[in-house]
């Protein structure tokens, strides 16, 4: 999953970030206003964090345009823990808000908790018949074996798992899977089915020819 942050202070910026990506997230970064609503708008996000007192546009605005153009799951990060703040930021359309200092247990399950909803998704323990993926401890398991996954295999299964019954395309899979710093390359993603077929099953993940893949519902 990606997770966009815009937060100005760098420190914070870095420590968020840091969280993120010790849960394995792709992560991408804004430092002001301008640069976030522009990445939100050119990017497919699971996510975005974003902080309210932003120079150059505030994350009051950026909210207001994004609403208008995406359904973007937004958690509202700041410092403003007033209740009208916090009502003003849900009205504008924020799905969450959190409130400076924060727990970074509590972060990232409310993340958690929005990508689920945004996919439809209810409950932390996706289950695929005989194979269930827990997004809380992401950890697999296969007829009630662990099995060893890498981060990005993770990440794969786990988006299609939570998309299950729709075909995801090639280009829709780099966008939820990758940074904009990571220079992808073309094959990775059928390394990582390959990888998951060898290790759940050569029927989990089905390939669609010249439309991307899927997995059954």
């Amino acid at each position: 999953m990606r997770i966009l942050v815009i937060e100005d202070e760098p420190d914070l910026r870095r420590l968020v970030a840091e969280v993120l990506m010790e849960a394995e997230y792709a992560v991408d970064l804004a430092a002001d206003g301008e640069a976030g609503l522009q990445k939100a708008l050119d990017w497919e996000y699971d996510a975005v964090v974003l902080d309210l007192m932003l120079p150059k546009r505030s994350g009051w605005e950026l909210l207001d345009i994004l609403r208008k153009k995406k359904q973007t799951p937004v958690l509202i990060l700041s410092a403003r823990d007033a209740v009208p703040d916090r009502v003003r930021g849900l009205d504008l359309g924020a799905d969450d808000y959190l409130v400076k200092p924060f727990e970074r247990t509590e972060l990232l399950a409310r993340l958690r908790a929005l990508i689920r909803r945004n996919a439809g998704q209810s409950r932390s323990v996706v289950e695929l018949g005989d194979l269930q993926l827990d997004l809380r401890s992401r950890q697999v398991t296969l007829q009630g074996d662990v099995v060893s996954l890498t981060a990005k295999e993770f990440a794969l299964l786990e988006y299609l798992a939570m998309h299950r019954g729709r075909v995801i395309g090639r280009s829709e899979l780099y966008d939820h899977l990758f940074d904009e710093a990571e220079d992808s390359l073309s094959n990775l993603l059928d390394v990582y089915v390959s990888n998951l077929r060898k290790k759940l099953g050569r029927e989990l993940i089905e390939t669609r020819r010249g439309q991307g893949y899927v997995i059954p519902e």
